[in-house]
């Protein structure tokens, strides 16, 4: 059984997709970009500023599933720019919960809407 997760305080999809999906005990969050859910858009500032944005929009869809960071699993770390490693692993590391997700991450040529920082999640909840 699939099962769409949406929450109000989290960025709507801008494509035909859904923000998470439920299958069984696995929750699906699709990359998250710095979007600010109050207003639609990509938030200003530098990657820390966007990776802080994309980590609460994290926590508010794990949220509307019952869910938080204690249950995610693994992670993968989109960066338009592998320079912003550290300032982005800082942000990155004040959220997630010992012992940290397995992750990947890596150097992209582009974001959409050109956003520094896109992160996904696989998160296992009862």
């Amino acid at each position: 059984m699939r099962q769409a997760v949406a929450a109000p305080g989290a960025p709507r999809a801008i494509g035909p997709y859904s923000p998470a999906l439920r299958a069984g005990n696995l929750l699906f969050l699709s990359g998250q970009i710095p979007f600010d859910p109050a207003t639609g858009t990509l938030v200003d500032g530098d990657i820390a500023v966007q990776t802080e944005r994309v980590m609460r929009n994290i926590g508010t869809l794990l949220a509307a599933a019952g869910a938080g960071f204690e249950h995610v699993v693994r992670t993968t770390v989109f960066l338009a720019d592998m320079n912003d490693f550290a300032a982005m692993n800082e942000v990155y590391g004040r959220f997630v919960v010992d012992p940290p997700p397995a992750r990947s991450t890596v150097q992209v040529a582009r974001l959409p809407r050109d956003a520094r920082v896109e992160i996904d999640v696989i998160a296992v909840v009862a």
